[in-house]
């Protein structure tokens, strides 16, 4: 069976008065017991830090796993509860429920655990030990029912009806991740041939077919015209034209 996970929550927070001073040292000195494994010493310091403020959510959580290790489970259950109430944190509301189940396994009470542990994955889906603890319930009480009748049979055709959906869920997901990146690469592509065709497309220089002499007579012509232009604008008499500078 898998060892219990033990969950202290730790006190935090700055002390806006001398009795929440004093809960948060009642409550360190009691998490220091519970490492000593002073189990009875530890809940008597919890249950001394809540007599003023019976809300003090670590007290009431840490309370609640010192009763568990004293086998105290019913009690435990009930304080656990009373802290996942307290809060909407919901990696403590997991805690709880998670605690709630371990002291379910201790007395053997595989369906109680296992509706715990669901509770738990809820709140944290991620949380391997919750799942670990499940599996193993699961199996006690297939076990314990000697292979499991048909309504056991049903609750777990059911489950794993959930897990597959939800599998599948996640694979249309990837697939949907897939065929996004595929349309992303395939429009890249038309984008670069697009451009390389308008590229193609563009007027090309054509090479010059006048050969030197031609070309010599070409220049010497537009030299004369030229120039008798230039004869013409200095004949006539006004205002000369101011050209506009290209940018």
């Amino acid at each position: 069976m898998n060892p219990i996970r033990v969950i202290l929550l730790l006190t935090c927070g700055i002390a806006l008065n001398c009795n929440l001073y004093a809960q948060k040292k009642l409550v360190a000195e009691g998490n220091k017991l519970y490492q000593d494994k002073k189990y009875q010493e530890a809940a008597a310091a919890y249950q001394k830090a809540l007599t003023e403020k019976p809300d003090y959510l670590p007290g009431v959580f840490n309370l609640g796993n010192s009763l568990i290790q004293q086998k105290q489970y019913e009690a435990a259950r009930k304080t656990m509860l009373s802290a996942e109430k307290l809060t909407t944190d919901p990696s403590v509301q997991a805690n709880a429920n998670y605690n709630v189940g371990n002291s379910f396994m201790e007395e053997q009470k595989w369906e109680e655990a296992i509706e715990a542990y669901k509770k738990a994955l809820r709140k944290n889906p991620n949380d391997e030990a919750a799942k670990y603890n499940l599996s193993y319930a699961r199996a006690m009480l297939k076990k314990q029912e000697g292979g499991g009748g048909s309504d056991n049979k049903q609750d777990q055709n059911k489950e794993d009806k959930q897990d597959q959906d939800q599998n599948q869920q996640n694979n249309n997901q990837d697939e949907q991740k897939d065929q996004q990146e595929q349309q992303q690469d395939q429009s890249s592509q038309n984008n670069q041939q697009e451009q390389q065709e308008q590229q193609e497309q563009k007027p090309q220089p054509q090479p010059s077919k006048l050969t030197e002499q031609q070309a010599e007579q070409l220049l010497n012509a537009l030299a004369q015209e030229e120039k008798k232009l230039h004869d013409k604008k200095d004949k006539q008499k006004g205002t000369p034209v101011n050209r506009e500078k290209d940018w």
